[in-house]
């Protein structure tokens, strides 16, 4: 049987739509208002979903049963395989203390909570960004900024509001990658093309960020600082995006701009320090201030190497299961015939999937039987549900060695090792079932059709579609917590809505990737491994509340600056052709 998807049941496109919304909005209204938990929201968005795809819809009870199962085992690999052993290695160097010599080595590069937050959440966490991405760098900075002696919320949220501008450039420019695949348009030329929006708001966010962290004076009183990391992070995303291609953008930028950071920090100091690790507006007396902090503690060389050993090691681990020659080393076998290599048309081995290391899983209610036609996709596309189980060279499992052999360099037995991943696991058992049931909503709304109709109600804007459109990008990664994810949804909608409305197909489906940067703050996956990495289980919500106006803010000015170059010169010149 062959579902083809309804994407206007009603008869009506804005009812459609609003049926449509209604699982987004049980989903943040119940961790925003009604401070439910956030496994119980996604469960409850989740049952909504089903019942419209089902009732609203008329998507066969068992396709939408097995979409969300699709959905629930792309939540456990690879998410919450990142998640857990994210979480493994940092708790390995809290229990043995190196994870305290790590926050005094680098309070001795600055003991300005500031700058400790621009170097760790927006250099650091960038290089995660690019190299790894699916919430390793909030995973990774969160757990930092908290034992840097930053709140949970503070935390939380400046980790989430850091990781925007690299996004569309993550695990080595997947997002871009893959856009170029769904829409046809030339990788090179939408590489560029977010090049060109993306490099304002790297040199914005940082400022944004201080901003959100010390207020107005705060942040001006370190703005030298701010506009060296996140000018040098522009240029060089501009530069290697422009001419050199997407992959290695973040990784290039970050290391530029941590190094412009540390470098500059040598002959300048603020004026005044703040040592004080709260938020504004968040203090008890409501006013930020600086406080008198502990000088940090004096290390011997030998103590730090080893306290920042399992963090190379992970950044070694990482930068590897990131390159696609890695993978397809891994991954596929050579095609033989006779014992001989059989060639392609350009005179390379062909090959084929390692059955053993990447088995693949089809889901046969829905593979193939499942198709999206227009006005979302040009033609009709049958949608696959298959499940390819990477368990080696998935993200996690780089991690997970990394922890392993780190665990042992630091001198705990095999035993220990299995303890405290038995007391992980145990620790992260809600945030997982939330990322599954998470996952388990995205992929429901993808195989429904529902956020198809969310989509089509954006292109009935007309002239505002370039600033509607820019939207389109954040709903989709609110939506599924992916900008790779968003691009598949919406980046063959994009092209065709351009097109018949005569605007540049490359410049809104760069939008649509731009846009969707600022979606990964709100997205309730990223929120619950912020949550998880901090220990601040079951205030997902207000984590939600305090990045919303920074996601919604940062989401409208990158609509206009996304209309100015559809419509207004020298803006429009910025297209490359």
């Amino acid at each position: 049987m062959v579902w083809q998807q309804i994407y206007d049941p009603l008869g009506s496109i804005g009812l459609s739509a609003l049926l449509a919304s209604v699982p987004v909005v049980v989903m943040l209204a119940a961790l925003a208002f009604f401070h439910v938990k956030a496994h119980v929201a996604a469960i409850l968005a989740l049952v909504s979903a089903l019942l419209i795809a089902v009732f609203g819809f008329h998507m066969p009870a068992e396709m939408a049963t097995d979409a969300a199962v699709f959905g629930a085992v792309n939540g456990l690999v690879p998410i919450g395989w990142i998640v857990l052993n994210i979480i493994f290695l940092h708790r390995l160097t809290t229990e043995n203390g190196s994870f305290k010599v790590l926050q005094d080595s680098i309070a001795g590069i600055t003991d300005d909570r500031r700058l400790q937050l621009l170097l760790i959440a927006f250099c650091f966490g960038a290089f995660f960004e690019g190299a790894a991405g699916f919430g390793t760098p909030v995973a990774v900075t969160g757990a930092v900024l908290i034992g840097l002696g930053f709140s949970p919320l503070a935390a939380s949220g400046l980790a989430l509001i850091a990781n925007t501008a690299p996004v569309a450039y993550g695990a080595l420019g997947t997002p871009i990658i893959t856009l170029a695949k769904v829409t046809g348009l030339d990788e090179m030329l939408l590489s560029a093309m977010v090049g060109r929006q993306l490099p304002f708001f790297s040199l914005i966010v940082p400022f944004w960020l201080i901003w959100a962290f010390a207020g107005r004076k705060g942040m001006l009183q370190i703005w030298p600082a701010i506009l060296v990391a996140g000018g040098s992070f522009a240029i060089a995303q501009f530069a290697v995006s422009n001419y050199h291609g997407p992959m290695l953008v973040d990784v290039i930028a970050s290391l530029v701009s941590m190094a412009s950071l540390i470098g500059f920090l040598k002959f300048w100091k603020p004026q005044q320090v703040w040592t004080s690790a709260k938020l504004v507006g968040h203090d008890d007396d409501g006013e930020a201030r600086p406080e008198v902090a502990d000088l940090p503690q004096k290390h011997e060389a030998a103590a730090v190497r080893r306290a920042w050993m399992p963090w190379v090691v992970l950044t070694v681990f990482v930068f590897i299961w990131g390159l696609p020659e890695f993978k397809k080393a891994v991954d596929t076998v050579p095609v033989l015939e006779n014992g001989q290599a059989v060639l392609d048309a350009k005179g390379l081995p062909k090959v084929t999937g390692n059955s053993f290391v990447a088995p693949v899983f089809k889901f046969e209610t829905i593979h193939d039987k499942i198709e999206k036609v227009p006005p979302v996709v040009p033609k009709v596309k049958k949608e696959e549900a298959a499940y390819k189980l990477n368990w080696v060279t998935t993200t996690g499992s780089g991690i997970f060695l990394s922890a392993i052999l780190a665990g042992l360099l630091m001198g705990y037995g095999p035993l220990q090792l299995a303890r405290q991943y038995g007391k992980t696991i145990w620790m992260v058992r809600y945030s997982l079932a939330t990322i599954v049931a998470m996952l388990s909503l995205g992929y429901l709304t993808r195989f429904s059709g529902i956020d198809a109709t969310l989509g089509l109600a954006f292109a009935f804007t007309g002239v505002f579609y370039p600033f509607f459109g820019t939207f389109l990008g954040w709903l989709g990664v609110a939506l599924t917590g992916s900008d790779t994810a968003s691009n598949v949804l919406f980046g063959g909608l994009q092209r065709t809505t351009a097109e018949q409305l005569g605007l540049s197909p490359v410049l809104m489906a760069a939008a649509n990737t731009s846009g969707g940067v600022m979606g990964k703050m709100i997205d309730a996956q990223s929120i619950v491994v912020a949550s998880t990495a901090t220990h601040w289980y079951g205030h997902e919500g207000e984590i939600l509340r305090y990045v919303f106006f920074h996601s919604v803010a940062l989401a409208s000015l990158m609509g206009v600056f996304i209309t100015l170059q559809a419509y207004v010169w020298p803006f429009t010149a910025m297209i490359p052709h």
